[in-house]
């Protein structure tokens, strides 16, 4: 008798007559994804030599390195950033204090946009979302007595990342701490601010070359830096299903290897240093799979697509972030169930490293407090599960090897058709996968309005309550300060040094030459953040997204 032949007898007697006692819960049983979840899963037609080799070779699925978390666990990064640079500062010091063994910097909105604090346009937003930082100075405070070759850093940043690359190596140098020694990521992800997140400023082509420079400069520089964190995680936070997540991060993922191998880069040259940055939600096999899924498809996409040599080019290396918005502001201790469940899936999937969102976040910014039992979260899972001590525990499960193949192959077809359409960029300006993505999020919404998904303590099992956890607030006086400080540091500096490396650098962006070094020597020199993008933007323009019917 044959696995299905099994199968098919034991859902035709045992079950049937089980189901006859106690009818199913619901209809149908599917993931996020719309995958169906079989009764029982079975091995099937599983290949496991050829789908999952060994931990640390090729395709990688269960995991890029032979001995994961025995040899160490991964980089605990809780993402944290908000009025100034030095209150910004003690929050990060507070965070290693407590044992966090990387940084992840928020930039506030005007920072991420590429406005000063004092610019008018930034009223009322600085230092609201994450750290105001204009110049080197602000820089210089944030890291203040943080050795920057002890702690690698993980920078938040996408339109204006070169920016900011350049001023986290200026205060490096300041530090006696050479390039070389650097280890960190910007973010430096366009593409999905186009689809998903909106904080875009020039249009595609000067954005793709300012990636570029990056891949070229760190190449060259600093080689242990990540030169991108190709995002996926806002793209399921706008709505994506985990099929869509895999799809278009990587299909975005594709354009920027494209647009740095048509910049003259070879792909063994850059390629080790991509990452990527994806979500970790509910559904907890779903997720696991996910990742192996994603790490197996770019193995394939790198050696095959691309014809990379290097092993190193094929490896799939991801921070993970659990799902913000699947937190509540309704019973928000529920939200530490949800983000444990997460981020254990997180680490069974083979994360790199790790940020755990805090109970309070649905509701304002978190507070100590509330960091501290994230960040513990993360600590009890590495020390007290026991899921670390063996590489890929959870392999061979019948049910998450299905669930890994029906991801990789939907995500397939994805990739499929948006290479029709002429890649990635092509298919965001014709709209296609931010479609995708509200159809994903309406369906969902619907689901959840009609009761057929249940959100714990929103649609069902709600109480009478009244909230008494600790807030977190920003004195609006911050802002005021701030634009001061900025003004203060204006007028001391040299101002004409200032405007000489201004026209260098328009003179410089018409060219192709890599403005890295010059955006180094301009912060260096105290030129702003605003002021850099200020030039730039009349050079290029402003990226305006078109509407879709």
């Amino acid at each position: 008798m044959t696995i299905e032949d099994y199968q098919r007898q034991w859902m035709s007697t045992r079950y049937a007559a089980s189901i006859k006692k106690a009818p199913e819960r619901k209809k149908i049983f599917k993931s996020t994804s719309g995958i169906e979840i079989p009764i029982v899963a079975m091995p099937s037609d599983l290949n496991y030599e050829k789908e999952l080799g060994l931990p640390g070779e090729y395709p990688f699925t269960r995991g890029v390195q032979p001995s994961m978390y025995r040899s160490r666990f991964w980089t605990m990064r809780q993402y944290a950033g908000y009025a100034t640079a030095e209150e910004s500062n003690k929050r990060y010091r507070y965070l290693l204090d407590q044992g966090q063994t990387g940084l992840s910097v928020a930039f506030d909105l005007p920072t991420q946009i590429g406005y000063d604090a004092d610019d008018p346009i930034s009223a009322g937003e600085v230092g609201k979302v994450g750290v105001s930082i204009s110049s080197l100075d602000d820089m210089q405070a944030l890291f203040n007595g943080i050795p920057l070759d002890k702690v690698s850093t993980s920078m938040t940043i996408n339109a204006p990342a070169s920016i900011l690359l350049a001023m986290y190596i200026a205060v490096a140098k300041k530090q006696g701490v050479e390039e070389k020694c650097l280890r960190g990521t910007i973010q430096n992800d366009i593409l999905k601010e186009y689809i998903a997140r909106g904080t875009y400023i020039f249009p595609p082509k000067p954005s793709m070359r300012l990636i570029t420079d990056v891949f070229q400069y760190c190449t060259e520089h600093i080689p242990h830096w990540n030169t991108i964190s190709i995002s996926g995680y806002h793209i399921r936070e706008a709505g994506a299903t985990a099929v869509q997540e895999v799809a278009f991060t990587l299909a975005d993922a594709i354009a920027y290897v494209d647009a740095a191998i048509n910049a003259g880069l070879p792909v063994d040259d850059f390629a080790s240093q991509l990452s990527f940055f994806f979500n970790a939600h509910n559904n907890f096999f779903e997720e696991i799979a996910k990742f192996r899924a994603a790490r197996r498809l770019w193995a394939r996409i790198m050696k095959d697509r691309f014809g990379a040599k290097d092993e190193k080019s094929w490896m799939l290396r991801f921070h993970t972030q659990t799902a913000g918005s699947t937190l509540t502001a309704q019973q928000p201790e529920n939200n530490v169930i949800r983000v444990t469940l997460q981020a254990l899936a997180a680490v069974l999937g083979g994360t790199q490293s790790l940020h755990t969102n805090s109970m309070d976040e649905a509701l304002w910014l978190p507070t100590e407090k509330s960091v501290r039992v994230a960040l513990r979260t993360q600590q009890i899972i590495a020390h007290e599960s026991g899921v670390a001590d063996s590489v890929d525990p959870i392999a061979g499960s019948y049910l998450v090897e299905q669930l890994t193949n029906e991801i990789e192959n939907k995500a397939v077809a994805y990739i499929q058709k948006i290479d029709e359409m002429g890649g990635a960029l092509q298919a965001i300006e014709r709209g296609y996968i931010q479609n995708e993505i509200q159809n994903s999020a309406y369906s969902f919404q619907k689901d959840v309005e009609s009761n057929d998904q249940i959100i714990v303590g929103v649609n069902e099992f709600q109480i009478d309550e009244k909230q008494d956890l600790d807030r977190l607030k920003v004195d609006n006086q911050i802002e005021i300060r701030q634009i001061q400080k900025l003004q203060e540091f204006k007028t001391s500096r040299d101002h004409q040094k200032v405007t000489e490396l201004l026209t260098r650098l328009e003179t410089s962006a018409k060219t192709t030459d890599n403005l890295m070094p010059l955006f180094i020597e301009c912060v260096e020199n105290n030129v702003t953040l605003g002021e850099i993008t200020g030039v730039l933007k009349q050079l290029w323009g402003e990226y305006q997204a078109p509407s879709f019917s």
